[in-house]
């Protein structure tokens, strides 16, 4: 019988609003959740915010910061650059930004030094890992800033790569494939940083197909070893998220699967575990 692998099942952007905050504390609180990442540019990410998930934390989940440099969201820091109407570039001219090498990773670095800062304010510690909101981390430019910014700050944290396990499902998912790609520089870049990432990953879709949220899970864990990460994005909607982010139905599909006794059976079944080691 093969032994049960351990892995990490992150909820990302907790702070994005109420509704959101509400579905993950309801996840971590069932034990159905061992990661969540802080989105601390967000509109729902004061004082209270922080302390009603330092509630239903316990030794097993980790509080991680969900570095955000898109819009519709604005920097922390002064100075930073590029802007557009005093908001982080849209991620499609970002993301043509850093392929053109148009990305000052002095400004990243700042800007994620602040994020971090403002989270150890909230929290009363560093995060326990960095990741970025649509996968920013990754890119070149600004990952140089980021990592930097990781050590310098956060120096027991650890970061989070978007390479899934099996390169023999790379066909059919230009997202999947675009990640694998930028996960490769970015893990050889941590590696000589000393900054230690999860070993696989998975949770990418396209949420607008509306997929069923329990076939795509049992896809995510079939291959992923000890120490891969599946990405989430469970929530409620309500208008703060509807006015921020495209990214709406599918998150409360997300969160009904996962409190749902479905899920318990299918880590059962895969022999996954959330506990940590």
């Amino acid at each position: 019988m093969s032994e049960t692998r351990r892995i990490t099942l992150c909820a990302d952007d907790y702070g994005i609003s109420d509704g959101v905050n509400r579905a993950i504390r309801d996840l971590i609180a069932q034990r159905r959740l061992n990661a969540t990442s802080v989105m601390v540019v967000g509109p729902a990410i004061g004082r209270e915010d922080a302390d009603a998930l330092r509630a239903v934390v316990d030794n097993n989940c980790e509080i991680g910061l969900h570095v955000t440099l898109t819009a519709p969201f604005s920097p922390l820091t002064m100075h930073y650059r590029p802007l557009d109407g005093g908001m982080f570039w849209p991620l499609q001219r970002l993301l043509r930004g850093a392929l053109l090498r148009r990305i000052d990773a002095d400004f990243v670095e700042s800007e994620v030094k602040a994020q971090i800062t403002l989270f150890r304010d909230l929290f009363g510690a560093p995060p326990a890992y960095l990741d970025g909101h649509q996968h920013v981390q990754l890119f070149p430019g600004i990952r140089d800033g980021f990592i930097r910014a990781a050590r310098e700050t956060a120096p027991d944290a650890w970061a989070r790569q978007c390479r899934r396990a099996q390169a023999s499902s790379r066909l059919g998912n230009p997202k999947a494939i675009l990640l694998d790609t930028l996960s490769t520089t970015f893990r050889k870049r941590c590696a000589a940083s000393g900054l230690p990432t999860n070993t696989a990953f998975a949770g990418a879709y396209d949420f607008r197909k509306l997929p069923d949220f329990g076939s795509l899970m049992r896809s995510f864990l079939a291959s992923l070893p000890e120490g891969g990460l599946v990405m989430c994005h469970p929530g409620f909607v309500d208008d703060t998220l509807r006015a921020l982010d495209p990214l709406t139905d599918q998150r409360a599909r997300e969160h009904a699967y996962l409190a749902s006794e479905d899920f318990p059976r299918l880590l059962a079944e895969l022999q996954v575990s959330l506990a940590k080691a």
